[in-house]
């Protein structure tokens, strides 16, 4: 199905901390259904909009919220563009993020692309976005099908709402990638949300010797061939066969 004539914008939904860009990219006919991308730390880049560019040649609609909106206007850095000013403030943004305001961007974003009414949705979360996918599928089962966590953080915490206190409960298939070498957020800080899931049939672990943290990405010195294409070919998998 690959292969799609793919038409990009920014639309602006509001929220209650003021307006928000939505990146929305599809495919120049119908879309067999919407995906919504959660972002990692560093915001939306270019390297996120080739992906979301990747998944509507897929034919897929993609839905990306502007996370990092209460301290600016689509704030994204590259790896090259990490500067210390740059990655002290990609680590303020993140402090300040909460599962609330993440759900609640989400929300709005479907609202201002009409797609609050749809069903058969799927989500896909890289680093921080991999909780949000989490929380995503047990607050709207009803309209999202399947997920994907990329190199996923925050799975197991001591807070109130930690994803490995339900994740035994969680109905909708799920496909998660990590490496060995992922030191940021290791595969010993999520083995209790793993141990919760591993009865679970339609929940994929899959774990990649020698991948560490962001190795979705090409222009990262993170970037490992391996785990970011078998984890693209699963999760195409896995949405073509749950979405719509």
């Amino acid at each position: 199905m690959a292969g799609h004539d793919v038409v990009e914008e920014i639309i602006d939904a509001m929220t209650d901390d003021g307006e928000m860009a939505v990146v929305v990219k599809r495919p120049a006919g119908d879309a067999r259904a919407t995906v919504a991308i959660f972002q990692d730390a560093p915001g939306i880049r270019g390297s996120l909009h080739e992906f979301a560019r990747r998944l509507a040649e897929e034919g897929y609609r993609v839905v990306m919220p502007d996370l990092h909106h209460r301290f600016g206007r689509m704030i994204g850095y590259e790896a090259s563009e990490a500067t210390p000013e740059a990655r002290a403030q990609i680590m303020e943004m993140l402090g300040a993020m909460t599962d609330a305001q993440i759900q609640h961007d989400l929300d709005a974003a479907l609202a201002a692309t009409g797609c609050d009414e749809e069903t058969g949705m799927g989500c896909i979360g890289f680093c921080l976005g991999a909780r949000a996918v989490y929380q995503t599928l047990r607050r709207l089962p009803g309209a999202f099908a399947a997920g994907a966590m990329w190199h996923p953080s925050f799975l197991a915490n001591d807070v109130p709402g930690s994803p490995h206190l339900t994740a035994a409960a969680l109905e909708q298939p799920l496909y998660i990638g990590i490496g060995t070498a992922d030191q940021v957020q290791s595969i010993e800080m999520h083995q209790p949300f793993f141990d919760a899931v591993e009865p679970l049939d339609h929940v994929e672990v899959a774990v990649f010797e020698g991948a560490d943290h962001g190795y979705t990405w090409p222009t990262s010195p993170n970037y490992h061939e391996e785990a970011a294409t078998v984890s693209w070919e699963r999760t195409i998998e896995l949405f073509d066969q749950h979405l719509g």
